[in-house]
């Protein structure tokens, strides 16, 4: 008979990964701190450096599935200290990277530690609360959403100070130094913990399809679509937030409001993050309660009506705060939501790889980030803003008219499958 771990050992984990999260978002919500430095220092021009983000970005997603399979045979341990090592290495190259393909090889290399920290964590949270897998995915991506809020304004003041050489030395030895700490905590429930029919509303799949299976079906490809599509618009505005507040002439200007003052744009990616951590786990927790395609409409067509008043009326300092801060407040919830729908639709066993696999849509998405940046060059943002709300428009009718279905009709016709409660969800 297989041991029971007690309950409180699936909070323990969820609290480490959380921690493991937070220590990697700098790689990706910090990033946009250093790009104009970068270019002082070298003049390379924005579209170059960025895509070192790309290159970052599929490394960090693409691997995932491989490294999830690791996960899901050997448990996440070796996985995530793995990863500790290769985030602190990445920032370390950062620091001295005089050259492009340096600066290349080091977001590689960032790109690979993060996958490794970010796809373990998720799908160790899939596993262990496979009966609140929307809260369980959310909370932790909420570190990897928020945990740059912490440390935006002093990686920003250190930069100011002592270059940004300095910031990228520093703060890649601490984070990597923590994980790797982390890591030797993280294990695997004993156990498959058993399904709370009671407290679930949601279709699921009873038992568990392989990553051969998943991909085999039309559901896995139009979450996929879907993932690209929004996740898109993030990651331009998560890379570019920066150079969009110099043009806007409001990166500088001092704000005032909740009681502190700085600059509009710390202001603004302080707030972005604390926004995007708290979105994660509150969607999650709405789509276990109202279902996942109906979250994914609300929370897509906010995402867009933000950006349309990020268009409008972004040249004001406090409208550029508040507009970025409800964007990443709706965008951040696809790291808890389409990991959850994944394990619903195919199963714990192979949760890790299976929501894996559905990550490296954000690879795919980041190769428009350095498109955004040519695209603003010849247009202006106005262009970028508009696909941006293009992508997300088409995103939510797509939750409600063609996932919402497609997904009902793939587990009532899957003789393996079951709802664990007939009762129909309230509808967006």
């Amino acid at each position: 008979m297989e041991r029971q771990d007690p309950p409180s050992a699936k909070w323990r984990q969820l609290a480490l990964g959380v921690l493991c999260m937070a220590m990697i978002a700098n790689l990706q919500y910090g990033w946009t701190l250093f790009v104009d430095p970068i270019d002082a220092q070298y003049h390379w021009g924005r579209a170059a450096i960025q895509l070192a983000f790309t290159f970052f970005v599929a490394t960090e997603t693409w691997l995932v599935p491989i490294e999830a399979w690791f996960v899901d045979r050997y448990g996440p341990r070796i996985v995530v200290c793995f990863g500790g090592v290769m985030i602190g290495l990445a920032w370390v190259l950062d620091a001295y990277a005089s050259s492009l393909p340096l600066l290349y090889l080091a977001a590689v290399i960032g790109g690979i530690g993060a996958g490794s920290v970010y796809g373990t964590c998720v799908g160790n949270a899939l596993k262990w609360f496979p009966h609140r897998r929307g809260l369980a995915a959310g909370a932790t991506a909420a570190g990897f959403g928020a945990g740059a809020a912490l440390t935006v304004v002093p990686i920003a003041k250190m930069i100011a100070a002592s270059g940004y050489q300095t910031a990228f030395l520093t703060f890649g030895l601490i984070q990597g130094g923590v994980v790797i700490l982390l890591s030797f905590f993280l294990r695997k429930p004993s156990a498959t913990s058993p399904v709370q029919r009671k407290t679930l509303r949601l279709p699921q799949a009873q038992f568990d399809r392989s990553p051969r299976e998943a991909v085999r079906t039309p559901v896995f490809w139009v979450m996929y679509a879907m993932f690209v599509m929004v996740a898109a618009g993030g990651l331009m505005a998560a890379a570019q937030i920066g150079p969009i507040a110099h043009d806007f002439k409001v990166a500088d200007v001092p704000v005032s409001m909740l009681g502190f003052q700085m600059a509009a744009l710390t202001f603004a990616i302080s707030l972005d993050r604390i926004f995007d951590g708290f979105g994660r786990p509150f969607f999650g927790y709405v789509s276990d309660n109202i279902g996942r395609e109906n979250t994914m409409f609300i929370a897509f067509s906010i995402a867009a009506l933000a950006v349309i008043l990020l268009l409008s009326n972004g040249h004001n300092p406090i409208v550029f705060i508040l507009a970025t801060a409800l964007y990443f407040g709706v965008f951040g919830e696809i790291y808890s939501l389409f990991p959850a729908t994944c394990g619903d639709t195919f199963g714990s066993k192979y949760a890790a790889t299976n929501a894996g696999m559905l990550y490296t849509a954000k690879g795919t998405a980041s190769f428009l980030v350095p498109f955004a940046s040519l695209v603003s060059t010849a247009y202006g943002w106005s262009a970028v803003f508009a696909m941006v709300i293009g992508l997300n428009a088409v995103a939510a009718m797509l939750a409600l008219f063609v996932l919402k279905p497609l997904r009902a009709r793939y587990l009532a016709a899957d003789p393996d499958g079951i709802v664990l409660d007939p009762r129909p969800i309230r509808a967006a």
